[in-house]
């Protein structure tokens, strides 16, 4: 291949943003955690799914098919989230965090889909969760 010799636009997509097809009858709602199941499809996570990220905005295919509506996640970030068996200042240690569904966030690893890490612990159970869910699924 010949190196360029004039301009040559090219598609990029924002560095933190993804768009996946979401599974047929179901809504994934903003702020849900984001899983693939076993067919590629994105739909509000399940325990063992790999994560895509956080869903933008409400992606609502309750009436399509597979693939029908798509949803736009955040796949990289920090976000704020409550996190059962983070209540105290050592998890600034950056444990790992794990869902069990698209809302339910846990230092329990067990049959959980891994989302991040403890970036720093804020008070009770709430911390502020880093994530990337490139390095995740690698």
């Amino acid at each position: 291949m010949a190196t360029l010799a004039k301009d040559s636009p090219r598609s990029y997509q924002v560095g933190e943003k993804e768009v996946y097809p979401v599974i047929a009858s179901d809504i994934v709602f903003e702020g849900a955690a984001v899983g693939e199941n076993a067919s590629g499809y994105a739909r509000p996570l399940v325990a063992a799914d790999p994560f895509l990220g956080f869903a933008e905005r409400k992606a609502d295919n309750s009436a399509g098919a597979a693939g029908d509506k798509n949803v736009t996640v955040k796949t990289r970030g920090r976000v704020q989230l409550e996190v059962v068996g983070a209540s105290a200042v050592t998890a600034n240690d950056r444990p790992a965090v794990y869902a069990s569904d698209d809302d339910t966030f846990t230092l329990t690893s067990t049959a959980n889909s891994k989302i991040g890490y403890v970036q720093r612990w804020v008070s009770g159970t709430t911390c502020i969760v880093e994530f990337d869910a490139l390095k995740v699924l690698a």
